[in-house]
């Protein structure tokens, strides 16, 4: 009604005026440069304040000596870290599995300087390595209070086991104790120009970041492509149980598809199918999802959201749920993995269809900032040498029906092997065979 109101009563040039800049999926346009060693450069323009980093196609994933990928990092950070605090445009880093990113603000006047601090950060200066040591200690104690993180570090320690993949990536005390200079040294191998994107997303020139880039990272060389077996999915269960913790946190998963392979987006809308559900929600009696509305009748938890995780590889897809009915633990995971069932047998058109809306607009509204969007870009031109736009989203999305769902739940779901990870007082969840015999009941 106020916007009403204010376009009757404002002149025309006045409403003008209140129309903001967004840097929007409707102009989502997306350039790329490769450099002549092998360095992706890629720019979204907006007018919105730049965000301008580095992403490296390297993480805990490709360690030798576990911990040290993040350790390398935190130790880039002591010793050129202060560069971005002079330029006002901070830093925002982070160690992943499978990629590490560093990542500031910058505008025109400070884009050469910040690009040639990126490089600096990337060469891995191991000078401050004991100050770095103690950060990360600090950085695993508060992990170690973060049960969600814990439960979700757990399962992929099941699900992957004697895999890179299933590290955590802040490594472990005993680990990182026994990091030297020359495990930081080896890791380096890892960190080539072909393995390189330098992403710049809102008011910031193509050719300007091209040329800085080519001249903070023009000389660093190209390595060769790393052989790296697929990760070996395994199903088994860890529980860690401690009944004096007010919630249970509990994490299953199946084996999932590569990112942004078919079934990828596949397993995207039969992760929408499952939903998002939180007791606090206002609407949390009135969504989509027929789990939601099973566990709100119930008040069977308190949360639950589901996943679905890609790797070069394979993938997790699962969910995870917390809840302070510890008696009824056992009843969540029968209608989890009950719904999980129905995938592969009545989902209904509708439900696809409308399911397929809700997980192509959380794709494309989730990018509501610069920093987003340059972790959009460097994720899919690392993957797949470019960007999908919004029409090529729309058009896969588009064309899975309710057969592509089925057929995926065949796969993926119907008879495979489950991992699990549960902490908290668990008494009540039920036991690892049963929840292994539940991937298969009678559906006929």
């Amino acid at each position: 009604m106020a916007s009403k109101l204010i376009s009757h009563t404002l002149p025309r040039a006045s409403t003008k005026q209140l129309v903001r800049s967004f840097a929007s999926v409707a102009t989502q346009s997306t350039r790329t440069t490769v450099l002549p060693n092998g360095v992706t450069v890629a720019t979204e323009e907006n007018a919105t304040p730049a965000t301008v980093g580095v992403w490296i196609n390297a993480g805990s994933r490709n360690e030798a000596a576990h911990g040290a990928a993040n350790l390398l990092q935190h130790a880039s950070i002591k010793a050129h870290g202060n560069t971005f605090e002079k330029l006002g445009g901070g830093l925002q880093a982070q160690t992943g599995r499978e990629q590490s990113f560093y990542a500031s603000h910058a505008n025109e006047a400070t884009l050469a300087d910040t690009v040639a601090g990126l490089s600096a950060l990337v060469q891995g200066d191991v000078s401050q390595l004991e100050a770095a040591r103690a950060d990360v200690f600090r950085q695993q104690e508060a992990n170690d209070r973060n049960l969600k993180n814990v439960t979700f570090d757990n399962l992929h320690a099941m699900a992957f086991q004697g895999e890179t993949l299933g590290r955590p990536t802040v490594g472990v005390k005993e680990s990182v104790e026994a990091l030297t200079a020359a495990d930081l040294e080896a890791f380096k191998q890892n960190i080539s120009a072909d393995r390189l994107v330098v992403v710049g997303a809102g008011n910031v020139e193509h050719d300007a970041l091209v040329r800085a880039a080519e001249k903070a990272f023009g000389s660093l060389a190209t390595g060769a492509a790393p052989a790296q077996a697929k990760a070996v999915f395994t199903g088994s269960d860890i529980r860690y149980r401690d009944d004096v913790l007010p919630q249970a946190h509990v994490a299953m998963a199946v084996e999932g598809a590569p990112y942004l392979s078919a079934d990828y987006f596949t397993l995207g809308v039969m992760s929408t199918l499952i939903g998002n559900w939180n007791q606090q929600l206002g609407a949390a009696a009135n969504l989509s999802s027929r789990l939601s509305t099973v566990f709100n009748e119930n008040h069977l938890a308190n949360a639950f959201v589901s996943f679905n995780h890609g790797y070069k590889d394979t993938g997790l897809w699962g969910i995870y749920f917390v809840s302070d009915n510890k008696t009824q633990l056992d009843d969540c995971q029968y209608f989890i993995q009950k719904e999980w069932i129905r995938l592969s047998t009545t989902i209904t058109a509708s439900e696809v269809e409308r399911a397929k809306q809700q997980f192509q607009a959380s794709l494309l509204l989730q990018l509501d900032n610069n920093q987003t969007i340059a972790q959009d870009i460097a994720s899919q031109v690392l993957a797949t040498g470019k960007r999908l736009t919004a029409e090529e989203i729309k058009q896969t999305v588009g064309k899975i029906s309710v057969a592509d769902v089925r057929a995926a739940g065949d796969k993926y779901l119907w008879d495979q092997e489950i991992a699990v990870s549960a902490t908290g007082p668990i008494e009540g969840l039920s036991d690892y065979l049963r929840m292994r015999n539940a991937m298969s009941v009678n559906r006929f």
